[in-house]
């Protein structure tokens, strides 16, 4: 019988599922449509099946969110208990809603899916990691996310006041919980729960993450960075763990480069190139693209190494990898370990062993200093001296990205540099920064040309114009300088850089061969003189040796795996390579065949080079499980080891 002032005992009043629905409805809305542009803007259409298999992760855990609520209002009635479920309500779908935003731009601009990893990262070291982020926020997104809150906050209240004087809804509420319905919608709630984390689209060939739904993804990788903590009890053997013995350099008997350390002491300067993919250079292009005449004609004049790679293509892990001589850390735990403890590193790397041998050090960047604590990485691989923008006069340069200025900003600090140390041997290493994200492409000084019709590429390409006229005045500096004859350069990428070849952009997860081959070349002026090629492959690991070699060095001591390319170099050595991501992807590649693994995220693939070179063409199918199988625990096991020279285990806490 309904008694005055409520209604017979039901699920929810009629101004509940007003105010519920009023806030989820264009909650999944908004969740679906994101996740329908980019299952629509897939490198390969998926069709209808595969479309909805893709999305099958995001429509279930939107049904159980929209469950959830309706059964925790149909509990919480009144007083306290639905005063602290409408701010939760209020709170989560807000917090949902931008996690989701962030996961649909950081797709767009990177390729890969959004992890508990890299919130975390944003949320604890935003200078660097968040901004690749935030530089795709334009105006209309952020006044559409401010239009998300904004809603979110109030709009459920309007919604039910302007429905409730349409409908002329009575101020009632049900007199007692039904019971029966809340279990059900309860079982229902998780029911759809369970199944959202079960990741669709099997046949598309797009990855699990991809398959789940964005927060879903987020809250799945915690998880397993949870369960993975119990690796950190399991024991480590102390054959792999045990630091190697002191290196140091001595002087060669018969060196490759025919002349010793004793009688003089020469140089050496190292230029990264910021982002610089091989194929976006002169020397490494067959169609004969005009962005660096500088280097080209360089590399008539050095030994230019063909297939050149990075181990992990990232920044810091690059220049550990070149510096240290041995393989850097191989995830982005590892690079903020980089930054934050004194014996992060463990080998003795460049700038310490030629210190030994009464060298100066300096390390010059184009861009912030905040960007992952470069100034204590720096200080780890053993520079003395260490100048970002901070330290260098901008006026009058333009940006080239979110946290970096033209190149030629170093210049005149580098010049201030060499007069003063000029006395003595030094190495004096620079990092670029124009080819990097958002290329910005400056073109006050050097003006631009036309590329491409693809305005991003084009960007990117005309930075690495830019860079190309730095590295010619860096060169007429030290001319200038009388420097140049007693200097060995080095030059080569940090990186490669991706734009969807492989539906990847930028670096961190670009295991394929536009994110992992890079641009490498020494230059000599008392040798080289008529050109030298060398065929490959090499890594950065190989760059210690090489220059040790060139200045008369050998190294004694130390477990460093590279060889000098100055002496005869294998064809079909095993090269390994690692996404950035914790277990995002690892690769092999041994001559001409390339193998990938992703960690069961997608289906492995196989290359090979020789025919493929573009990666077009996966051959896994052709090969036995045993041998794949082989490949895969070769990886692991060399994964295992690193983490383990670094004392990873899992991801380091705060």
């Amino acid at each position: 019988m309904e008694t005055r002032g409520s209604e017979p005992r039901s699920l929810l009043s009629r101004r509940d599922w007003v105010y519920l629905l009023g806030l989820l409805v264009p909650f999944v809305v908004y969740d679906l449509v994101l996740k329908a542009i980019l299952v629509v803007s897939q490198p390969e259409n998926p069709g209808f099946c595969g479309g909805f298999g893709l999305m099958r992760s995001d429509l279930l855990f939107n049904a159980g969110y929209v469950l959830f609520w309706v059964g925790l209002f149909a509990v919480a009635r009144r007083g306290a208990y639905r005063w602290i479920a409408v701010g939760l309500f209020h709170l989560m779908t807000i917090s949902i809603t931008l996690i989701t935003t962030v996961a649909y731009q950081y797709f767009k601009t990177t390729g890969s899916t959004l992890d508990s990893g890299y919130v975390y990262l944003l949320l604890s070291s935003s200078e660097g990691t968040g901004s690749v982020v935030l530089s795709e926020i334009t105006p209309g997104i952020l006044l559409l996310l401010l239009a998300i809150v904004f809603y979110a906050i109030l709009g459920p209240w309007l919604v039910t006041r302007l429905v409730s004087r349409w409908r002329g809804f009575p101020e009632l509420r049900p007199t007692g919980v039904s019971w029966l319905r809340v279990s059900g919608v309860a079982l229902a709630a998780y029911a759809t729960f369970s199944f959202s984390l079960i990741p669709g689209g099997s046949s598309t060939g797009a990855s699990k993450a991809f398959s789940r739904d964005a927060f879903v993804n987020v809250v799945t990788t915690a998880a397993e960075v949870a369960e993975s903590d119990e690796l950190a009890a399991a024991p480590v053997d102390p054959a792999v763990a045990a630091p190697p013995p002191e290196a140091s350099l001595v002087p060669a008997e018969g060196s490759a480069s025919g002349s010793g350390p004793e009688s003089e002491k020469r140089n050496v300067v190292m230029i990264f190139l910021e982002s610089t993919r091989a194929g976006s250079t002169t020397p490494y292009n067959q169609q004969g693209l005009d962005t660096t005449p500088f280097l080209d004609q360089l590399a008539r004049d050095s030994l230019l190494v063909q297939k050149a790679y990075t181990v992990v293509p990232h920044t810091h892990n690059a220049l550990t990898a070149t510096n240290c001589g041995v393989e850097p850390p191989l995830d982005r735990w590892g690079t903020m370990l980089l930054g934050a403890r004194d014996d992060a590193v463990p080998s003795t790397c460049l700038p310490e062993l030629l210190n030994e041998q009464g060298y100066n050090s300096a390390y010059f960047m184009s861009q912030s200093s905040s960007f992952e604590r470069s100034p204590k990485i720096m200080e780890n691989l053993g520079y003395e001296e260490f100048y970002s923008i901070e330290s260098m006069d901008t006026e009058g340069f333009e940006q080239t990205n979110y946290f970096g200025y033209e190149d030629d900003v170093m210049l005149e600090p580098s010049r201030k540099w060499l007069q003063e140390n000029k006395d003595e041997p030094f190495l004096a290493t620079y990092l670029t920064s124009a080819p990097h994200h958002d290329y910005l492409a400056p073109s006050d000084r050097y003006g631009s040309k036309e590329f491409t019709n693809n305005e991003v590429v084009n960007r990117y390409l005309n930075s690495v114009r830019s860079q190309d006229f730095f590295l010619k005045n860096l060169f007429d500096q030290y001319k200038k300088l009388g420097l140049y004859e007693d200097t060995v350069f080095v030059i080569l990428g940090d990186h490669g850089e991706g734009f969807g070849e492989h539906g990847r952009f930028q670096h961190d997860n670009t295991i394929y061969e536009e994110g992992l081959k890079i641009p490498m070349l020494f230059h000599d002026p008392r040798q080289f003189q008529d050109g030298a090629t060398l065929e490959g492959p090499v890594t950065q690991l190989d760059v210690l040796p090489t220059i040790a070699d060139l200045l008369g060095y050998q190294v004694e001591g130390g477990a460093y795996p590279g060889s000098s390319l100055l002496g005869p170099v294998s064809t079909n050595r095993t090269l390994m390579f690692s996404c950035w991501n914790e277990k995002g992807c690892v690769a092999r590649l041994q001559g001409n065949e390339k193998y990938i693994y992703h960690f069961d995220d997608k289906p492995e693939e196989v290359f090979d080079l020789s025919k493929d070179p573009s990666e077009r063409q996966n051959l896994a199918g052709q090969r036995s499980p045993e041998e794949l199988e082989k490949y895969r625990r070769e990886l692991l096991e060399w994964r295992a080891k690193v983490n383990a020279k670094y004392g990873m285990q899992t991801a380091p806490e705060e």
